[in-house]
């Protein structure tokens, strides 16, 4: 059975994510897992501002199998335009919820640059996107999923279950 550290993995993302922002950089945390991510990093990374959370949902290609699902609106509390982005994820698959969120953000405007940071990226991929930073990279089949969790104290963990 396949065991992620899910606490080691965010101290080497911590550290990627840190060169990756610069000083100018903005955190982007894509819902949920990311946007956990992303809470965090901006309070270890002691990050000026706030940091802001991108929902998917209204650019899926399978929104109308989908529906809404719960998830947050976006909220971008600073300007787009110009902007160096790094978007946060937990796990990076297929890249369709990537495209997604790379819609979305450009509806609130055009920023000058947008990285990829994930906690995973399991390989799978369906469309030419990958990360400029993935604390693992493993492989996983498309039978299971690989799901982060946050406990009460803002610890992080993996679950791997069937995808059925």
């Amino acid at each position: 059975m396949l065991q992620l550290d899910a606490e080691s993995l965010y101290a080497e993302l911590r550290d990627g994510v840190r060169s990756l922002l610069g000083d100018d950089g903005v955190l982007v945390g894509i819902w949920s897992g990311g946007a956990w991510l992303a809470e965090r990093l901006q309070r270890d990374l002691q990050r000026p501002g706030a940091h802001g959370v991108i929902s998917s949902t209204l650019h899926r290609d399978d929104y109308a199998s989908r529906g809404l699902g719960g998830s947050d609106p976006t909220s971008l509390p600073f300007a787009v335009d110009g902007a160096r982005i790094v978007l946060v994820d937990d796990v990076l698959y297929t890249g369709r919820t990537i495209r997604a969120v790379i819609n979305e953000l450009f509806d609130f405007g055009r920023p000058a640059s947008v990285a990829l940071a994930v906690l995973v990226d399991r390989g799978g991929r369906e469309l030419p996107i990958g990360a400029a930073c993935a604390a693992a990279r493993i492989a996983l089949p498309a039978t299971q999923k690989l799901s982060l969790a946050r406990d009460e104290r803002g610890r992080f963990s993996f679950a791997v279950k069937d995808a059925g």
